[in-house]
């Protein structure tokens, strides 16, 4: 899946398990458009699928990691024009991935450029690097999620901060605020956020970081006894249990361990 058509909206490239998508149209600071949107979102259902890929890095190429819709994208929904938005996809759509999504956000982040990076696991962020909502300021409400997210993250008073006034805040604020998780120098962000990707490809169970992401999600609207009962069904699974043996011996060995794949999501119950 290595990225060949560098005119591509979206590119991809994958090594050690990693795959690294880059949003790909430097010359618009990586503005979001339909076009963008179809590519990015197949590519997640390719990478979901692909057995190579363990993790995922998004970033944006040169500059900026994405502003938010393309000025003329935004100035055809402002007449109404129909477009492809959605196509069937929420702008969360990147939740469905299976396997841990690292944001790497390299430059101006706003918008529907934001909801993506929100959208991600974990984020980290170059110095000195611009974060918005920016909706009020567009004339809109929190779109996307953006306000069951945002809350979720960092709280709600920054929350509110954050989507009332369409502010912009830098890496470091963010940081501070738990926006991000770390704060890179711009050259070294990627490859940061690579290195923390292939340490989870390399060491933590697929099928184990799949079921984190699930409970993290769920546990969101269960008590505290339902989150511990649905931990206990889940270690109890066949899977799970050849895993933590794997992860134990390992361990003990002092060696990496083998963890199976996840396999496609089609792929029969064995």
């Amino acid at each position: 899946m290595n990225d060949v058509a560098r005119d591509e909206p979206v590119l991809c490239s994958v090594a050690d398990g990693v795959a690294t998508v880059t949003l790909h149209r430097p010359d618009r600071m990586n503005a979001w458009t339909y076009a963008m949107e179809t590519a990015y979102f197949d590519l997640i259902d390719a990478l979901d699928d692909d057995t190579a890929v363990r993790a995922v890095v998004l970033t944006g190429a040169g500059r900026g990691f994405c502003p938010g819709l393309d000025a003329g994208d935004l100035a055809a929904r402002t007449q109404g024009v129909a477009g492809q938005e959605g196509v069937g996809r929420p702008m969360t759509y990147a939740r469905i991935l299976r396997k841990p999504l690292v944001a790497a956000i390299n430059g101006g982040c706003a918008g529907i450029g934001l909801v993506q990076a929100l959208v991600a696991d974990v984020r980290f962020a170059a110095a000195g690097a611009k974060l918005a909502t920016a909706f009020t300021r567009r004339g809109l409400v929190a779109e996307f999620g953006a306000s069951w997210m945002l809350p979720r993250l960092v709280g709600t008073g920054n929350a509110m901060d954050l989507l009332l006034s369409g502010r912009t805040v830098t890496a470091e604020e963010a940081l501070a605020m738990g926006l991000v998780n770390r704060v890179y120098p711009p050259d070294e962000l990627v490859p940061a956020a690579e290195a923390y990707a292939r340490d989870v490809a390399t060491n933590c169970s697929p099928l184990a970081m799949q079921a984190v992401k699930a409970q993290v999600a769920a546990d969101w609207t269960r008590g505290i006894e339902e989150s511990q009962d649905e931990a206990f069904r889940l270690v109890k699974e066949p899977g799970r249990r050849a895993d933590f043996r794997e992860g134990v011996a390992a361990f003990t060995e002092k060696r990496p361990p083998a963890f199976d794949p996840l396999p496609p999501r089609d792929a029969p119950t064995k």
